[in-house]
């Protein structure tokens, strides 16, 4: 049976039309909320991808509570659900319009725990009562008498649809033309608009259920749920181990963090749909697809980390897609549906927490990432060229094995053993595999050689890593690496693909701050000038502890604070087998660790004379640190002659117009170093870097650019664009600055 059958010349009848809008509606404000929500919460939770990857766990939880409560009602007769579900739609109407609850972390809370609980507090009842819109919609039509009601399924092909819609307007047309209150108070009267649907679907139906189907008096038995859950809970996990890839590897932002769940969404549009012989096509693909894309999720991208991440997009398509098509064939009568989709949202609920809570607790690296690949290989069907006689043979199994084990032994090394590139090895391991899997492949023996290609590229060195506890940890922030150049000079701290600091191994040289950080770099000028400028007792403040480089410009006297939201990196920091930044220049730092501009927020007026804003999150400042509101913060944290030092560097993003905006809006004055060391700045591992010197009196920045006005990397006045609105709270948009 294929989803959504169904005449497709014929025009569609009044029921099916608003049936069909009223869920499109409803999924649309539902996922619309979602990166409307993230982006309210930014200020207060910071713009992490475990934040989003939290947030994700808790609407499937509720989306969860809202199948079970749509299956539960689905028992009673058709006005008194109409009645329930109007309750509590007008109950749920008393939270409008959307905002966070009025509440801040406690010092010390748990930031897994601390998300779930605001934006719980926040959304809770509306994303509930909306949640029950596709399957409780679904059933009414099945109850309505229309011609398509024998097969309600094609619906929640339009339930996806207009979920996809709601997360792709929404960076392209709400975020970067409408502020949080105005799209606040747009999705309210959206939510108006839905209940005036659901008591026309409602009026739709008959007042008594119809005559039940002689199915569903047929034990399901657990077998056929479990099976749902799998092949439901596979993609979901993908889903947020996708996403924390692709908002570490390239950018930490809303407009990103939607993509994967787009892609997610469609696969359950394509695969609930009445497929054509396109998607059948893709469908008959995703072993291949995930087959040929699956094992470089091992290879570490960081000279290729956005072509890795686009990578990581398709496999998440393709493997989805596969699953839901299996799941989608397997579906039930109609008189089960709602047990279909709880089991659904059961699954999806269990592979979030999986990827967002408990891997990692339990790796010290995106592991979930290649488990969850390896279990859709082993639920995928195996491709019938690789079903043939040749499977049953003992002596193929038994050579091929071996033989792939040592084709991938070899190529894991590649460069080392065999003088290829890593993508000339690929290219050569892909055929070995294949002649292997033709003569060997059953479904179990086929994960398994999936297994080994995985390993042999880029899977070894990583368990070795994972194993080394001096070599890479994780928290709920990110995976942490801390590795050795290749000459072995120099140690290094990394996370995703930006370095988060760098020190020379030689004790005569470890001292001298590298990287970003170097003397002839802005905020090297600023703070190896201290105290010229502000005297012996300065009072310095650091946004980023990172290696905590910047301590070794510290002289007697002066105050200096650390601001580091994740107290991993303060453990890393305070490692002297790792770093000797602090233990050499400042062993006695004050470090506070929590968000930055909520702790910010509880000092008093004048309290530093410098601040430097460095909270890389990969490769981006998160963006509630770039706001017209954060910049109000530092400037009153600061003594009036105060220096504000901001590191704009960025691969993707052309953060120089945001900061001339807010400088513009805020009455700083503002210049921006462009610092690209020489020769000898290199000997001591000196990165290019960006960074803009703010203040709110022109005699601070000419104290601090007197000794340095006429070098190669001189100063000069930041460039604005009168058509950027500055950031705020309330407005922002990636997508103006995107280089």
């Amino acid at each position: 049976m294929r989803a959504g059958r169904h005449d497709e010349g014929a025009t569609l009848p009044p029921a099916r039309l608003i049936f069909t809008a009223t869920i499109f509606l409803g999924s649309f404000l539902l996922f619309l909320t979602q990166p409307m929500v993230a982006r309210m919460a930014m200020p207060r939770l910071g713009g992490t991808p475990a934040v989003w990857n939290s947030a994700m766990l808790l609407y499937q939880a509720l989306l969860l509570a809202g199948y079970a409560y749509a299956h539960v009602l689905g028992r009673l007769p058709t006005r008194v659900q109409l009645g329930v579900h109007l309750g509590l739609f007008a109950l749920a109407a008393l939270t409008l319009p959307v905002s966070l609850a009025g509440v801040v972390p406690a010092l010390g809370a748990e930031p897994a725990l601390w998300v779930l609980w605001l934006l719980g507090a926040t959304i809770a009842p509306l994303f509930f009562v909306i949640a029950a819109q596709a399957p409780l919609m679904q059933s009414w039509f099945a109850r309505s008498g229309d011609a398509g009601a024998h097969d309600p399924y094609f619906l929640y092909a339009a339930s996806n649809l207009g979920s996809f819609a709601g997360l792709i307007t929404y960076p392209l047309l709400f975020e970067p033309f409408l502020t949080l209150s105005q799209q606040s108070l747009l999705w309210s009267g959206g939510y108006l608009l839905l209940a005036l649907g659901v008591i026309l679907c409602g009026l739709m139906v008959p007042p008594a259920p119809g005559r039940r189907a002689r199915s569903e008096s047929t034990p399901l038995g657990w077998q056929r749920p479990l099976k749902w859950v799998l092949l439901a809970a596979i993609p979901s996990g993908l889903l947020l181990s996708s996403t924390m890839h692709l908002t570490t590897e390239v950018l930490a932002a809303p407009f990103l963090w939607v993509i994967p769940l787009g892609v997610y969404l469609l696969t359950f549009v394509l695969a609930f749909a009445h497929r054509g012989r396109l998607v059948q096509g893709l469908i008959a693909l995703a072993p291949f697809v995930v087959l040929l894309l699956g094992a470089v999720v091992m290879i570490e991208g960081r000279g290729l980390p956005f072509i890795l991440a686009v990578a990581g997009v398709v496999l998440l398509f393709f493997a989805a897609l596969g699953l839901h098509a299996r799941l989608v064939d397997d579906r039930p009568d109609p008189s089960r549906l709602t047990e279909f989709y709880l089991s659904m949202s059961f699954g999806g609920m269990l592979g979030g927490l999986f990827a967002a809570l408990i891997a990692p607790l339990l790796f010290n690296w995106t592991w979930e990432h290649p488990l969850l690949v390896l279990a859709a290989v082993a639920l995928l069907p195996v491709p019938a060229i690789f079903r043939d006689p040749g499977a049953s043979r003992p002596w193929a199994w038994l050579i091929g094995i071996p033989v792939v084990a040592l084709g991938l032994s070899l190529l894991a090394d590649s460069e080392q053993v065999t003088g290829l590139p890593r993508w000339a090895s690929i290219l050569l391991g892909i055929p070995i595999l294949l002649w292997t899997l033709r003569s060997a492949a059953i479904r179990w023996r086929y994960a398994l050689l999936f297994g080994l290609l995985m390993m042999g590229y880029g899977g070894w060195t990583a368990l070795a890593r994972s194993f080394d506890p001096d070599a890479r940890e994780r928290s709920y922030f990110g995976i942490y690496g801390i590795e050795a150049t290749r000459d072995g000079t120099a140690r290094y701290l990394r996370h995703g693909t930006t370095m988060h600091g760098i020190q020379l191994l030689d004790p005569e040289r470890a001292a001298i701050p590298g990287s970003y950080y170097a003397p002839g770099s802005a905020v090297g000028l600023a703070f190896g000038n201290a105290q010229r400028l502000y005297g012996t007792h300065a009072r310095l403040g650091v946004i980023g502890l990172g290696t905590g480089t910047l301590v070794c410009y510290a002289r007697p006297g002066q105050q200096w604070t650390a601001f580091e939201i994740d107290p991993l990196i303060v453990r890393i920091a305070r490692d002297s087998r790792r770093f000797t930044f602090l233990s050499r220049c400042k062993p006695d730092l004050d470090i506070v660790v929590g968000d930055a501009r909520l702790m910010l927020d509880r000092y008093p007026d004048d309290s530093f004379d410098m601040l430097a804003v460095d909270a890389f999150s990969s490769d981006a400042i998160p963006m509630h640190l770039m706001t017209l509101e954060a910049f109000q913060l530092y400037d009153r944290v600061l003594a009036d002659n105060g220096l504000l030092l901001v590191h704009i560097s960025n691969r993707y993003l052309d953060l120089e117009p945001v900061v001339a905006a807010a400088a513009r809006a805020g009455g700083w004055n503002a210049l921006l170093r462009d610092y690209r060391p020489g020769e000898e700045g290199r000997a001591f591992l000196a990165s290019r870097s960006i960074w803009v010197a703010m203040s709110k009196d022109p005699e601070a920045l000419r104290r601090l650019i007197e000794d340095t006005a006429d070098d190669d990397s001189g100063w000069r006045p930041v460039r604005g664009r009168h058509t950027l609105r500055p950031w705020t709270d309330d407005f922002g948009s990636v997508l103006p600055v995107l280089k």
